[in-house]
């Protein structure tokens, strides 16, 4: 049974996909060439630090400020 349904599923496949490229035609060439999501969010990141200063960072001292407490603050002497 497989050796004569593998043949013709085979057949009635490559007709039916052929007959499909026939009647959509070829894909515009703007899908294909079309960005990644990657790409569009360096784009999008690019865009946003072309104004910024990238020289005013914050300093270590002041992001450990936001972490939690009870795993920074156990061999530290306290803030006066």
């Amino acid at each position: 049974a497989p050796c004569v349904t593998f043949p013709g599923a085979f057949v009635v496949g490559l007709v039916g996909s052929q007959l499909e490229r026939l009647l959509r035609g070829d894909p515009p060439p703007t899908a294909q060439e079309e960005k990644s999501i990657s790409e569009q969010r360096e784009d999008r990141k690019l865009q946003e630090i072309v104004g910024e200063d990238v020289t005013k960072v914050v300093s270590l001292k002041d992001k450990l400020e936001f972490a939690p407490r009870a795993v920074l603050n156990r061999n530290r002497p306290e803030k006066s």
